[in-house]
């Protein structure tokens, strides 16, 4: 199954979990991304209905209960819905790494695209008047994010297609031109590399995402190249970026019985009267200045300067991603 598919079936899915109402099928198409099209043009249209037909075949193989109904005895036309109490899961209990990953893979999804198609056909369902139970869609709204190139750069991947981007290196004033293959995407050490064939240097390369400047372009076809068999993009990332000098050290404030991750890298605790004073060796402050920003107010930079400012330069990037833009009158 593509991803456009993949992605249009799952709004699809929330789509109908998220109203008790049944919508139509023309509801569904001005709602849920993927179904744009002119209802006018009838062959348009007609391309809708084969697909709309083909995904709803597809739900009802994959086990979701989608029900076929009415509103109302006035509704001419039926409408599509998924019973809440029957597509839900009974209780599953996860051991606490399994629960982490499965948290981590839940974030990760939520900023593949796949997030932001979700919450806007939930914004147009609730403009046209459609209620919408705010429960059933918990967890859609993005928490984290990753860098604006993961998403070009995994599809490209899963495409088999060639990119190109702008990188920039801590020793050069000016990004590079890069021509890559990319065989995938993997983290290492909190960061988010790329592995592939870099075409220029005819050689293979890993490139820090962060550090990639502007649009990550594909180009040419899909299956021009075929990654090697086997290759493990963990161990030459490793290779690649070496061990981490951990010359810095850093002076952390945290709250009684909080923020364990960052006690687990402190070689010194120090009670206090507002809370423990950690010492942590550190090699990448704007590393450790993301950690310590995602305790919030259980953690505090007491120094190095450095650090204090990256941690505040994190904390002023989250603000802005999660305020709620002004609506215009």
């Amino acid at each position: 199954m593509s991803r456009t598919r993949t992605e249009r079936l799952v709004n699809l899915v929330i789509c109908l979990l998220s109203t008790r109402r049944f919508l139509t099928a023309a509801q569904i198409a001005l709602t849920v991304p993927g179904y744009e099209h002119d209802p006018s043009d009838p062959r348009d249209h007609e391309a809708f209905q084969r697909k709309f037909e083909r995904d709803k075949a597809e739900l009802r193989e994959l086990g979701v209960p989608l029900e076929t109904g009415t509103a109302s005895i006035f509704d001419q036309e039926p409408g599509y819905r998924i019973a809440q109490r029957e597509y839900a899961l009974p209780d599953i209990l996860l051991e606490p790494d399994e629960a982490a990953a499965v948290g981590i893979a839940a974030r990760l999804w939520q900023h593949a695209g796949l997030a932001a198609a979700a919450s806007s056909g939930l914004a147009k369902l609730r403009a046209a008047g459609v209620e919408v139970d705010p429960q059933a869609t918990l967890g859609v709204e993005p928490v984290v994010t990753v860098d604006p190139s993961f998403g070009p750069l995994t599809s490209a991947a899963r495409e088999r297609r060639a990119v190109t981007f702008k990188y920039r290196v801590p020793e050069v004033d000016e990004p590079s031109s890069r021509r890559l293959e990319p065989w995938g995407v993997v983290c290492w050490r909190g960061r988010w590399y790329v592995v592939g064939h870099d075409r220029d240097r005819a050689a293979t390369r890993c490139f820090r995402l962060s550090r990639i400047v502007g649009e990550v372009k594909a180009t040419g076809r899909p299956g021009a190249f075929e990654p090697p068999v086997g290759a493990d993009l963990i161990s030459h990332v490793a290779r690649s970026t070496g061990p981490i000098a951990r010359n810095g050290r850093a002076t952390v404030t945290v709250r009684p019985g909080r923020a364990a991750g960052l006690r687990r890298m402190a070689t010194e605790v120090t009670p206090g009267p507002d809370g423990d004073r950690l010492t942590i060796s550190y090699g990448d402050v704007d590393w450790l200045a993301s950690r310590i920003a995602g305790y919030g107010p259980d953690a505090r930079a007491d120094g190095p300067p450095e650090l204090r400012d990256a941690v505040i330069q994190h904390l002023k990037e989250m603000i802005t991603r999660h305020e709620t833009p002004a609506v215009p009158a």
